[in-house]
């Protein structure tokens, strides 16, 4: 899962063991644009909701993945449409000169992947290379592991085709798909209950999909054109209805979300000489959405229509980007990026520039600084309300884009070859950021982890600040063995229209993880290699923010009702987590097979994820994460 994986970065952290949300730097993980091979793609995720960046598991298989980018802050102008981060993600090309074949079974499911040579005009060689998983949860649910009940199954498919076409250039056909679903039925005894979320009957769908067709052309040895039209799909459906205490069921949530788009995008770089590099680019989105939403927020309250409304819209990014390395021991880089959405015409200038000095061949110093906004999550632009005249209108159809400047300082120190240490110093003011428009109500965007479209009416006139300081060791891997540890100190603060700096909902303080590996080699007595590997992973962190629940209120309403004014003032136990990851691996003559467990949670701790009120047991309780999760692994590659 590449969304973990950068978990081991120093300030990002994964705030719920049950999906794959990160937190970046105390930012909402909303704030995280997904990318493969230069164009946007949907989320990637099963399981996932609307407005998140993440789900339960990646749909994309680590099988296919290349040297990516994952950008934390003043990212440069090629990228918009962000506020906290960047994933870029790049594919492999598959084998040139023969066929291999990768078969991996677990209690997770089946893993296929191919690869191999295609044959272009004769001469030349392109590629191919696809992965196909299907997994069903029934196996883990059978070792005693918690995973939400019900049936759940996942299956998705990955690939990435490469054609070389001479003076043409070279294409690639690239893209995923990938299937979730999950049903949940409460039993019709009571006495079975032992909470709220047994009397519930639920379902989900999420299928989603994206093709793109790269092409990448050199039109003189100074300039290269590079282009992809994509196409995406997405769907994201939810119900459930309530079993009431004669068994019969209430309609209590029901929700569909459809976003096709379609994808043009380009970019030319020209280099002038050997120092200097002009790049320019747009991106054209076409867009169609169809979205639903219905709910109650207690048994007792009314069915209420919150959302429906289908459509197109556009949005448009240009951008210029100059590179230098004119001046000895200093690269500069400076640019401008437009991003504007035409259903309401909100849109943003954001300057972007950064210059790193190398004050020798170890040490050097970098200075980074950005403008950088977001388009509201669609859903919210459609929100429905009622005013005093008990007509509906949409309240959030103005909303403009959420903003923030970013400023980074950092030092970079080779220790040896492959040692390194890196200290870097951020602060992020964001405004624009919409609140709720009633002065008594905290809300803000700003907050939003995964969840529904906010429905309530709301104004772009919060604010919010983030900042810290990150530290790093890393050691690349050579000998066999790599590490990096880090740790940040931080704060994340925000601002409702009543004017009052509060904690966020991320706002934890403090984060320290640590990655490491090792793998022992020897040769059998058939002189064939063989591998045991040990790598741990361990994630220390300050706990997040809780806003107290009024209980007498929340009694009487059937619902979690909060202490507005008191909100995020309450920290969660600190946060600790170790994983392990055992592996063996065979060399033979035509194959090599590889045997892994991975404990993750290895300890069993139950973080504190939440509090909720629950009607069922009339009191406050906690949610508590996952336990510990045991991943048994068999692959052969050939």
């Amino acid at each position: 899962d590449p969304l973990r994986m950068a978990t081991s970065f120093a300030g990002v952290f994964a705030p719920f063991d049950g999906n794959n949300n990160v937190v970046i730097r105390g930012n909402s993980p909303t704030g995280l644009l997904w990318r493969m091979e230069g164009v946007e793609i949907p989320n990637p995720n099963h399981f996932s909701s609307p407005a998140s960046s993440g789900g339960g598991i990646s749909i994309l298989s680590a099988q296919l993945l290349a040297n990516s980018d994952f950008l934390t802050g003043a990212f440069p102008a090629q990228f918009g449409d962000a506020l906290s981060g960047v994933f870029d993600l790049r594919l492999r090309k598959g084998n040139t000169e023969k066929n291999e074949y990768t078969l991996q079974a677990g209690v997770l499911g089946l893993d296929v992947s191919a690869e191999g040579p295609l044959s272009v005009g004769g001469m030349q060689k392109g590629s191919f290379l696809v992965d196909y998983r299907y997994s069903t949860l029934g196996l883990l649910s059978g070792l005693g592991v918690d995973v939400g009940g019900g049936s759940t199954y996942f299956q998705d498919l990955s690939f990435n085709v490469y054609l070389p076409a001479g003076r043409a250039g070279n294409f690639n056909l690239f893209g995923f798909g990938g299937l979730s679903t999950q049903t949940v039925s409460p039993k019709k005894d009571s006495t079975k209950w032992k909470n709220f979320e047994d009397r519930f009957q639920g379902k989900y769908d999420g299928p989603t999909g994206f093709t793109g067709l790269g092409h990448n052309i050199l039109l003189n040895s100074r300039t290269t054109l590079h282009s992809v039209l994509a196409v995406s799909y997405s769907k994201l459906s939810f119900k459930e209805n309530y079993m009431q205490d004669n068994y019969s069921y209430l309609p209590y949530y029901n929700s569909t979300d459809k976003t096709p788009k379609l994808t043009l995008t380009s970019n030319l770089d020209h280099r002038i000489g050997a120092d200097n590099l002009l790049r320019a680019g747009y991106v054209l989105d076409f867009i169609h959405y169809n979205y639903y939403q219905q709910g109650r927020q207690s048994p007792t309250e009314p069915y209420l229509e919150q959302v429906n409304a289908s459509g197109g819209t556009q949005t448009v990014e240009g951008y210029v980007e100059w590179q230098s390395r004119s001046v000895p021991h200093f690269q500069f880089n400076g640019g401008l990026h437009y991003l504007g959405l035409l259903y309401n015409h909100s849109y943003s200038f954001e300057p972007r520039a950064s210059v790193k000095w190398a004050a020798d061949n170890r040490n050097s110093f970098a200075l980074g600084y950005g403008l950088h906004s977001q388009i509201q999550e669609l859903g919210v632009y459609f929100a429905r309300d009622t005013n005093a005249a008990g007509q509906t209108y949409h309240p959030n159809s103005n909303l403009g884009l959420t903003k923030a400047h970013h400023i980074v300082l950092s030092y970079n120190h080779q220790i040896d070859r492959d040692l390194s240490f890196k200290a870097e110093l951020y602060y992020q003011y964001l405004f624009n950021v919409p609140v709720n428009a009633n002065d008594t109500n905290t809300f803000s965007t700003l907050n939003i982890e995964s969840s529904d479209y906010v429905s309530d009416p709301l104004i772009n006139k919060g604010t919010g600040r983030n900042y810290g300081l990150e530290l790093t060791l890393e050691k690349f891997l050579s000998n066999n063995l790599y590490y990096m540890v880090n740790g940040a100190l931080y704060q994340s603060k925000y601002t409702a229209l009543d004017g009052i700096e509060r904690n966020t909902r991320f706002n934890g303080n403090y984060l320290f993880n640590g990655v490491a590996g090792k793998d022992y080699t020897w040769l059998n007595k058939a002189g064939k290699k063989k591998a045991f590997g040990i790598n741990v992973k361990v994630i220390y962190g300050g706990g997040y923010r809780d806003t107290p629940i009024d209980e007498p209120q929340s009694a009487i309403r059937e619902k979690t009702v909060y202490y507005q004014q008191q909100a995020f003032n309450l920290q969660n136990p600190a946060y600790f987590r170790a994983d392990l990851r055992l592996s063996l691996k065979r060399d033979y003559r035509h194959m090599t097979t590889t045997l892994s467990l991975d404990l993750q949670n290895l300890t069993g701790t139950k973080n504190i994820y939440d509090q909720e009120y629950d009607p069922f047991q009339r009191k406050v309780v906690n949610i508590y994460q996952t336990g510990l999760i045991p991943i048994l692994n068999y692959k052969v590659e050939f």
